[in-house]
């Protein structure tokens, strides 16, 4: 269900765990009525609460609190109701590592392998729905510079047949290098214009476009200038949550880019939604499964053994599940 990979936090519980099952907290439930009550109105909540009801949101909240998790089973369960989902499990990489080329057209910077990765990533799990999706922007794609091939002569777009599917727009991306940065964005425009079935962006280490990239340009024959993640041109076109589509971005801690002011450029005042740590209860269901599991000392096991835990951790999932297995 999530083939572009899975968060760092899920992968090391279903291995601590030896099992690949996850808590459904109430922050994820509430997140997952938001958008279900987007694309069906009348739709309530069971309990007639969650949060308000709102097209964009980024998720924040401490280290460890599970924002990450909480993102890709946002994306399982849309996917699962027939939605279109753009997944960037690891938008660091957005902003890290490969080529990188100034485009003389748009003064923003082409990441050409990065464009090609996105492209297979969006296609592995899509595949069906683009293939019945029509294109409707049919302007050629403009081309930039390849990964470590510079430009092609005489050639600077290659068109978009009318008859073209989102699918096939990918294709032309994923198999000619020179055109994937301009494949990218013109998805990203064409993927907005999409009423025939709910689409929802989801973008994991948003952060990271918020802060500077990896790269560096010359500034003069002794020193350079850091390149800033707005400047790229994929983040350029996916960062902005100033729009109608669904989006959701999770800030990740791990990636350890500083703390961003409150009022992010292009993000709703009200977009933010901090995610709490394990309250007394969800530890209380986390335990017992561990224990269900035998991955706990059953003789030290007792309810006072276990809140101790609790309370050293400060309901820190990734904490209590190395914790918890040395209780005596």
């Amino acid at each position: 269900m999530l083939p572009e990979g899975l968060p760092m936090g899920m992968v090391k519980e279903f291995e601590e765990s030896m099992r690949s099952a996850l808590l459904v907290r109430q922050s994820f439930l509430d997140l997952r009525d938001n958008f279900r009550r987007i694309v069906d109105p009348p739709l309530l909540s069971s309990d007639g609460k969650g949060l308000k009801v709102r097209k964009q949101i980024v998720l924040d909240g401490p280290a460890n609190c599970g924002k990450s998790i909480t993102l890709a089973m946002l994306v399982h369960w849309a996917r699962e109701e027939g939605w279109l989902v753009f997944y960037v499990p690891r938008g660091r990489e957005w902003t890290h590592g490969g080529y990188f080329y100034k485009n003389p057209i748009t003064g923003l910077w082409d990441t050409p392998i990065q464009a090609e990765n996105a492209l297979k990533d969006f296609v592995k799990y899509n595949e069906s729905l683009l293939k019945q999706l029509p294109c409707h922007i049919f302007d050629p794609v403009p081309l930039g510079e390849g990964a470590g091939i510079g430009l092609l002569k005489g050639v600077d777009s290659v068109p978009v047949p009318e008859s073209s599917t989102l699918y096939d727009l990918v294709q032309i991306g994923i198999k000619q290098t020179h055109a994937a940065v301009g494949v990218v964005l013109r998805l990203r425009k064409e993927l907005s214009l999409v009423k025939d079935i709910p689409v929802l962006f989801a973008i994991d280490q948003y952060n990271n476009w918020f802060t500077f990239s990896e790269y560096e340009e010359p500034a003069t024959m002794r020193s350079c200038r850091p390149v800033h993640a707005r400047e790229l041109a994929m983040v350029n076109a996916f960062r902005s949550m100033m729009h109608n589509s669904m989006m959701v971005g999770a800030f990740s801690h791990s990636t350890a880019v500083g703390k961003l002011r409150k009022d992010l450029p292009d993000v709703p005042l009200d977009a933010r939604v901090n995610l709490p740590r394990y309250g007394l209860d969800e530890a209380a269901a986390v335990c017992h499964y561990y224990l269900r599991q035998r991955l706990l000392p059953q003789e030290a096991f007792s309810e006072e053994s276990w809140k101790k835990i609790y309370y050293l951790s400060n309901g820190n999932g990734a904490e209590m599940r190395v914790l918890l297995p040395l209780m005596q």
